[in-house]
């Protein structure tokens, strides 16, 4: 048994990112009143440290300050060191997250504040080498000792300029939206994209799924190809990438290069849950057998690597191994050469792997740079038989890697990020009828409300060895809501629209803001932090209001509440002029534009044989269709007089008309 000679406070924590630092010489706290009284009561300045189990350079950090007995001394003696896991307290992220943004210009992670005993930031930065980190502990210490009026001047403009960012311009008007406002938002956007290697041009390159939805939503509405080549160059050039796991399945984070090629390893659960959605949808309309591969390798890696007994799934795998980034992943040509029945010249060519190395230390990441017809070609075959033998070379590289240590496994459960995924198996099920895809998502829909959802409505936002314990914020509502309607439209079990309710229910009466019109990012039941904040810019996952919106509009429809629709729209008026030309900052916010744009259709399957008719339907890309229904007229208002004995019918309805 290994004995450690230092343990803190977040050896009790149950976030495999804070038990990381349990043993550092820190003497760190988690994020509570303990530490924030004992800051007060010792009159010290708080380090706020902020990261994630599976960011590389918050791991140089630990490695090259926190584990350093000289470092640990001077923030012991004058601080109070407080760890934070931004994927379970984002919220505490966000807030001072802005206050670095407002202080360097740029952000990221690890992110590292100095505030002062209430909380409010004096000073913060992202990553500190040993030296640089060490003089910003001393320097700042004895300034505010020095000069506390300063400070506390510092202190205030800090928080107020915190407590301004993403203020809402809240209007009265309420002016309908039409098709030209869609245009606006398309050519003021698509200047930005990058028509060769896909994604937005330049380096890094993110996945940025709901952007994407949007083109494919406004390619079908107005038959713009150049909105719909832009996906598609997108996807196919990350499929062919390094930022797609060749061997294993499965995306990583982002490219670091303009080409999709190399990547920032980590695979976040995020990211391939949107992934799987972007995939299958573009299945739906291009028919393209790579994508239907991508959904099928992605769910395989998320079986395999991300998913809990109990049906939840993890949140992320490392970028590291053994302490370097991408080792699990690389390989040299000796490395192939030396598998049993490989043909390493084809692979080599299929894979881009050289002698010297495509990235580092004569290390290939696996990445297609030439077409299959060409390697056929080259070695006079067929692309079938090109096809088997790149299949049966991915099988013995795969149980070849499998024999190296694995990157670590970030086993919390998030409730936000399982529902991206949960609606991932049901976009997925939805497009390519798989009943073990249905399965994984009623699975995780049970876990999610037996786990994660108490009896009086709540739900936590984290889980882990059995336990919950924090509570939820907007986007795990928002976003739960969301999947449990999706559920609905795949199985037209109307109990996923009465969960999906009494949880809208739940927000509205705890997160809700009248003034506004918009939600909150925290409940009113949780501890105040310096600013309550409002989530309003889609990002790499979509802004809680945005979907939150989203969900008010479909369950008004379904549910016939007005209430919920004027809602839905009072929060698209309110970012109408930034949505017009805020590009992917505002994706989900103009696909919720469209349908004030054109009223949805309400189709109904009404009858025994409704599956098959469903079937149907789900061949086809429908954005503007709301499907319900079933072989029993039930309690959803929407399905009476519908039901015609011994016959399945279809109803096409709009504004309440059929």
């Amino acid at each position: 048994m290994k004995v450690f000679p230092y343990t803190n406070a977040l050896i009790s924590e149950s976030s495999p990112y804070l038990l990381e630092h349990a043993h550092n010489p820190v003497n760190w706290y988690p994020w509570g009143e303990e530490a924030l009284e004992k800051a007060k009561k010792e009159n010290k300045l708080i380090i706020i440290s902020i990261g994630y189990s599976s960011c590389h350079w918050c791991h140089v950090m630990m490695h090259e300050n926190f584990e350093d007995t000289t470092v640990a001394r001077v923030m012991n003696e004058n601080y109070i060191a407080i760890k934070v896991d931004r994927e379970e307290r984002p919220d505490i992220d966000q807030v001072y997250m802005h206050a670095v943004q407002l202080l360097t210009g740029s952000g990221g992670w690890p992110l590292n504040v100095i505030a002062l005993p209430d909380g409010r930031p004096i000073y913060g930065g992202t990553y500190f080498s040993k030296e640089n980190w060490l003089k910003v502990l001393n320097l700042v210490s004895e300034y505010a000792n020095k000069n506390p009026d300063k400070t506390e001047e510092q202190a205030e403009a800090l928080t107020n300029g915190v407590k301004s960012v993403e203020l809402i311009n809240i209007t009265k008007e309420n002016i309908p939206f039409n098709a030209d406002d869609l245009k606006t938002i398309y050519n003021n956007w698509k200047g930005r994209f990058d028509h060769i290697n896909g994604g937005y041009a330049g380096a890094p390159k993110f996945p940025v799924p709901v952007g994407y939805q949007f083109l494919l939503h406004y390619n079908y509405l107005t038959g713009d190809q150049t909105a719909l080549t832009a996906v598609t160059t997108t996807l196919d050039k990350m499929a062919d990438g390094g930022i797609y796991d060749q061997i294993g399945g499965g995306f990583a984070r982002y490219s670091t290069d303009a080409y999709w090629r190399v990547p920032h390893f980590e695979k976040m659960l995020y990211d391939n849950a949107q992934l799987v959605s972007l995939y299958s949808t573009a299945y739906q309309i291009t028919k393209d057998s790579r994508y239907k591969n991508i959904v099928y390798g992605t769910l395989d890696f998320v079986e395999r690597e991300l998913t809990s007994k109990e049906g939840g799934f993890y949140s992320s795998l490392d970028a590291d191994s053994e302490g370097e980034e991408g080792k699990f992943y690389v390989w040299t040509k000796e490395e192939i050469r030396r598998i049993p029945g490989n043909d390493a010249g084809i692979i080599s060519d299929y894979f881009s792997i050289t002698d010297k190395g495509n990235w580092e230390k004569g290390k290939n990441i696996l990445y297609k740079s030439i077409s299959d017809k060409k390697i056929a070609e080259k070695y006079k075959i067929t692309e079938t038989e090109l096809a088997e033998k790149i299949s049966s070379a991915e099988e013995l590289m795969f149980k070849e890697r499998s024999k190296r240590v694995y990157p670590a496994t970030d086993d919390k459960i998030l409730t936000g990020w399982n529902a991206l995924m949960l609606k991932g198996y049901i976009d997925a099920y939805r497009v390519f009828n798989e009943q073990k895809f249905l399965d994984a998502a009623l699975k995780n829909a049970e876990f999610i409300l037996h786990r994660l959802k108490t009896t009086d409505g709540k739900l936590f936002r984290n889980y882990k060895n059995g336990k919950a314990s924090v509570n939820a914020f907007l986007d795990d509502y928002a976003l739960t809501i969301d999947a449990f309607i999706s559920l609905y439209q795949i199985t037209f079990d109307e109990k996923w629209l009465d969960k999906a309710q009494s949880l809208t229910d739940y927000t509205l009466k705890h997160f809700y803001d009248s003034e506004s019109g918009m939600f909150y990012y925290t409940s009113d039941l949780d501890p105040a932090l310096i600013a309550r904040k409002m989530e309003i810019l889609d990002n790499v996952i979509p802004s809680a209001n945005s979907v939150i919106a989203k969900d008010l509009f479909i369950l008004g429809s379904y549910f016939s509440i007005d209430e919920y629709i004027n809602k839905s729209g009072k929060m698209i008026n309110n970012v109408r002029k930034d949505a017009l030309r805020g590009g992917a900052n505002y994706a989900n916010w103009d696909i919720l534009m469209t349908w004030f744009v054109k009223q949805p259709y309400e189709v109904a399957i009404a009858g025994e044989n409704y599956p098959a008719l469903l079937k149907e339907f789900n061949n086809y890309y429908l954005p503007d269709a709301f499907f319900y229904g079933g072989k029993d007229e039930k309690s959803l208002s929407l399905t009476e007089n519908k039901l015609i004995p011994g016959q399945t019918t279809i109803y096409v309805c709009q504004n309440k008309t059929c």
